[in-house]
C-alpha cells in the first residue's frame, strides 16, 4: 500500500527553523520525484519545492527560495523540508506528494508565531 506520512511541524517562532520528514512506504521510493505543497488557512494549496528521484537537482518557490531546503535519503526512504528564518505566512499545513503515483501524505501543521 502506497502511503506517504509527514511529521516534524509544530509551533515555532519567526525566525526560527523547523525539519519536515516525509516518510514513503509500499513503492521504490528511489524511482520517484517528490513534491513539497503547504496550504495556509483559506487559501489554495501552494507548491513549495521539488527534488527529482536521485536528489541531483531541486527547485523552489520564490516566496521560500533560500530559507528552504529539500533533500532526501533513499536508503531510508525519506524526504526532508529543511525550513529556516521562519516567517508568520509560512503558517500552514504542509504536505508531501509524489506525482507519478498521485500520493500525497495526511500534512502537518507549521505554526509560525510569536
Amino acid at each position: 500500500q502506497v502511503r506517504l506520512v509527514e511529521s516534524g511541524g509544530g509551533l515555532v517562532q519567526p525566525g526560527g527553523s523547523l525539519r519536515l520528514s516525509c516518510a514513503a512506504f509500499g513503492f521504490t521510493f528511489s524511482r520517484n520525484t517528490l513534491n513539497w505543497y503547504r496550504q495556509a488557512p483559506g487559501k489554495e494549496r501552494e507548491w513549495v519545492a521539488f527534488i527529482t528521484n536521485t536528489g541531483g537537482t531541486t527547485n523552489y518557490a520564490g516566496s521560500v527560495k533560500g530559507r528552504f531546503t529539500i533533500s532526501r535519503d533513499n536508503a531510508k526512504n525519506t524526504a526532508y523540508l529543511q525550513m529556516n528564518s521562519l516567517k508568520p505566512e509560512d503558517t500552514a499545513v504542509y504536505y508531501c506528494s509524489v506525482p507519478s503515483l498521485g500520493s500525497w501524505g495526511q500534512g502537518t501543521q507549521v505554526t509560525v508565531s510569536s
